[in-house]
């Protein structure tokens, strides 16, 4: 004797969500470099900036776990720093391609914050300065680049 089973009909989706959605506590950093000549005297509104990439030309974009270490925009910044001067890695272990400069005065970090804030600093000889988005991003070779701002 067989016994017919009825079964719910049920519907499977596929939800595409950002890697820092599943982490809510992470930083992710992003370098755009001065190529402004005579630039490291501080970064300048109408300076032209490049992002960084890794060596394949995709964006290099530097993950930071939330920790007493790493606490807020500026401690995300400072490890971001580190990383750009080939001294430390991110929380993915990626270090710092050999073929970009260390990060120096006149250049801009993006940090994103946990809660989605975008934040801009400009790298001084001390500390770091909060600036307006940049308008002037370039690649390497000098070309324009579309300005675009992560999604909150």
């Amino acid at each position: 004797m067989t016994t017919t089973v009825t079964r719910p009909r049920t519907v499977t989706a596929r939800i595409n969500t950002p890697d820092t959605a599943l982490d809510p506590a992470v930083y992710t950093a992003t370098v755009y470099m001065n190529t402004a000549p005579h630039s490291f005297g501080g970064y300048q509104h109408h300076h032209p900036l490049a992002e960084a990439t890794r060596p394949d030309g995709t964006p290099l974009r530097l993950v930071f776990q939330a920790s007493a270490r790493i606490h807020d925009h500026e401690a995300a910044a400072d490890a971001a720093y580190e990383v750009g001067n080939r001294q430390a890695h991110d929380a993915n272990g990626q270090t710092w391609p050999a073929d970009i400069r260390s990060v120096s005065v006149g250049d801009v970090i993006k940090v994103t914050c946990p809660d989605h804030w975008i934040v801009y600093l400009s790298v001084g000889p001390t500390s770091f300065s909060p600036v307006p988005e940049p308008t002037h991003l370039t690649d390497l070779t000098g070309s324009r680049a579309s300005s675009r701002r992560c999604p909150h």
